[in-house]
């Protein structure tokens, strides 16, 4: 998961990891990792191996742990293993390697680890949770997710800029969430009312992508339309040119 636009050819968005951590610990976090990395190429191992390594324990944290209601303790898992964005993004820095297989490979598995988080809320919620409201808003904070990425990348893959962010994207959805889901967990150790604030944490969620959804298919559609209007503007000041 996670690696550098400069170091693996990605122009995605930002990765947990780095969102998780200010710049100030990044560098802290990085220099104490290279180390780890360079013993890491050493013994052969591959920074794909890394983001794949990242994303299982990703995926177990979720899906072992939250739907048991182990909020807090899935939460230290998965953060624990956000580390392999740093992790796999210095190795592909000291190899000096720039892969559009590495780029592709890790956007698709961001998904992945996405999919696994708000699919262990809703398991939660539809078991141990008995919270049948909660386990459709992780739906839709799961699908919307997958919906907001997805617009970005269609729109570019058909040559537009698609020139905005939105108001919540894959860091804000995730930070916001592991954050409230590993306090909500702290129940368990006699934390009174925090269990609450994961399902708040998820309605903010939920209204912030349907939002960023809205802002990009916007966008999309006024992008589409000054593109037509360009190419066919262009059509005709040629075929005028040619008719003179």
């Amino acid at each position: 998961m996670g690696q550098p636009v400069a170091s693996r050819g990605r122009t995605a968005t930002p990765t947990l990891g780095k969102a998780m951590l200010n710049k100030y610990a990044r560098a802290f976090f990085t220099r104490v990792l290279t180390p780890f990395a360079a013993f890491l190429i050493r013994r052969g191992v591959s920074p794909d191996t890394v983001t794949l390594l990242g994303t299982a324990g990703v995926i177990a944290g979720a899906l072992v742990f939250y739907p048991r209601g182990e909020l807090f303790w899935g939460t230290i898992v998965i953060t624990l293993f956000v580390f392999s964005d740093l992790v796999d993004g210095n190795m592909a820095r000291q190899l000096g390697r720039s892969s559009r297989w590495g780029a592709f490979l890790d956007s698709t598995l961001d998904r992945v680890a996405d999919g696994a988080v708000f699919g262990g809320f809703a398991l939660w919620y539809a078991g141990g949770g008995n919270d049948i409201v909660l386990c459709a808003v992780s739906i839709f904070c799961l699908t919307s997710g997958q919906v907001v990425s997805y617009t970005k990348a269609r729109g570019e893959s058909i040559g537009l800029p698609v020139a905005v962010n939105g108001l919540i994207e894959r860091a804000e959805r995730l930070v916001i969430s592991l954050v409230a889901a590993g306090l909500s967990g702290m129940h368990k150790f006699g934390v009174p009312g925090i269990q609450y604030l994961l399902p708040v944490a998820l309605w903010i969620v939920a209204v912030g992508s349907l939002v960023t959804l809205i802002q990009r298919v916007v966008t999309v559609r006024r992008e589409s339309a000054e593109a037509d209007a360009a190419a066919e503007s262009g059509s005709t000041t040629q075929s005028s040119g040619t008719a003179s």
